[in-house]
């Protein structure tokens, strides 16, 4: 799936872009402790979090997640968006809740990121 199939099946906004639209994404993960992002992540992933401050940022830097989709609405700050430009972090909003982003985006093929586990098993 790549990063513009995202925007569109979750009718996101796009805060931050990506240089690259098309990136592929190869799992998503859904959470809103940092110890859970850094617990599940693998390449490729995109996170879905209710987090709106730098901390989440910087998680998803330091495991190189594809980028960050904000849940419910929300909206982060300033400091956020920017942090992520300069970091080359794509970020979207939804306005959809968390659960039922998961869904629409497992239901279009998106599997979930689990360390440890290749590509071709289901993971459910």
């Amino acid at each position: 799936m790549e990063l513009a199939d995202v925007v569109r099946l979750l009718e996101a906004e796009v805060l931050v872009s990506a240089t690259d639209m098309s990136v592929k994404i190869t799992a998503a993960g859904a959470a809103d402790l940092i110890s859970d992002v850094l617990a599940f992540v693998r390449e490729r992933t995109l996170l879905l979090t209710g987090l709106t401050n730098v901390q989440v940022v910087t998680a998803a830097d330091l495991v190189e997640l594809t980028g960050i989709v904000f849940v419910r609405g929300k909206k982060p700050g300033r400091d956020v968006l920017e942090m992520a430009k300069s970091r080359g972090l794509p970020v979207l909003r939804t306005h959809l809740h968390m659960y039922e982003a998961c869904g629409i985006l497992y239901q279009a093929g998106l599997r979930s990121s689990q360390v440890g586990q290749d590509d071709n098993n289901d993971h459910r």
